[in-house]
């Protein structure tokens, strides 16, 4: 098939580009002008580099012409800092996002898998795991969006047919993740671990959060692109919490060093505990976790300390 990846070249973008072309995928890239081709791509590797603006309605329609689906992957805010201008929020990323369902519309574009937040669109768990039947209220302007552009696939659907695949996403981590976002707990601990600086907690570091290998999040992508059932919003997630005191732990074990802890008040907005159950994907999809917490937490400790050799 002929994919178009809005935000292919990022952290979650790029490996999922590289598990498609696995499956022989033709691959399009879309992406800001100032990221370039995350690496090589062999000859036999069918990749084209789009850059341009998600705003730009000429730039969109380039991008949509000649797909079989559309991968949105695109996010302009983080959750943490969303809530301090939700108007761009609003105008970045859910404006954009029907520009984009407006051109599929005039491609006659009939799929896209839309990448949501699963810690961020159901706020405080009502029960856990969390399924998809579970209240959405989120308390961020972040999760408020991602559900906005979900209701709006729905209504896609209806008017015109476009089957909408959400993939509401735990807290991924892994190789490629920046840390200079300060996005990602596993990826920030462990870059300050390796520059010898102290871990700032919110709280007393008894928070949970389920974290899910990007490789998995890839998996799932995968199987999302042909997916031909009813269901259309799933939890992909490892369906296990690991506090962040543990998460600290096990980087400890992988470092050999001890980690230095800077406790500073909770945040408001930070829920006690957030696990998400997979059960959904493992029966429709046929996907399923298969790295482990301490094999990811490995995996990414390796990766960062070749990436600060360099």
């Amino acid at each position: 098939m002929k994919i178009t990846v809005f935000g292919g070249g990022g952290f979650i973008g790029s490996t999922i580009v590289d598990r498609l072309l696995q499956d022989g995928h033709s691959i399009r890239v879309f992406e800001r002008p100032r990221v370039g081709e995350y690496r090589k791509f062999l000859p036999h590797e069918s990749v084209e580099w789009m850059t341009g603006d998600l705003s730009s309605t000429s730039d969109i329609n380039k991008a949509v012409e000649g797909a079989d689906v559309v991968f949105h992957l695109v996010s302009t805010t983080l959750p943490k800092s969303s809530n301090e201008d939700p108007v761009y929020d609003v105008q970045s990323n859910v404006v954009a996002s029907l520009q984009l369902l407006n051109a599929m519309v005039a491609h006659k574009v009939g799929r896209i898998v839309f990448i949501s937040s699963g810690g961020t669109v159901y706020g405080a768990p009502k029960y856990l795991p969390i399924d998809e039947k579970h209240p959405t209220d989120p308390e961020v302007s972040y999760g408020i969006t991602k559900l906005t552009i979900e209701k709006y696939l729905q209504m896609y659907n209806h008017l015109y047919g476009i089957k909408p695949v959400v993939l509401r996403v735990a807290n991924p981590y892994g190789e490629r993740q920046r840390v200079e976002t300060a996005q990602g707990a596993v990826g920030v601990f462990i870059h300050n671990v390796l520059k010898g600086l102290p871990i700032e907690i919110w709280g007393d570091g008894s928070v949970e959060r389920d974290f899910l290998h990007v490789s998995d999040v890839a998996e799932a992508f995968a199987k999302a692109a042909t997916y031909s059932g009813s269901a259309s919003v799933f939890n992909i997630s490892s369906g296990v919490g690991t506090s962040l005191n543990s998460l600290m732990s096990m980087i400890e074990g992988v470092s050999g060093e001890p980690v230095a802890r800077n406790y500073k008040p909770g945040r408001p907005f930070d829920v006690p505990v957030s696990v998400l159950s997979n059960d959904l994907a493992r029966d429709e999809l046929g996907w399923e976790p298969k790295v482990s917490m301490k094999e990811g937490i490995v995996r990414t400790f390796e990766w960062a300390k070749n990436e600060q050799q360099k």
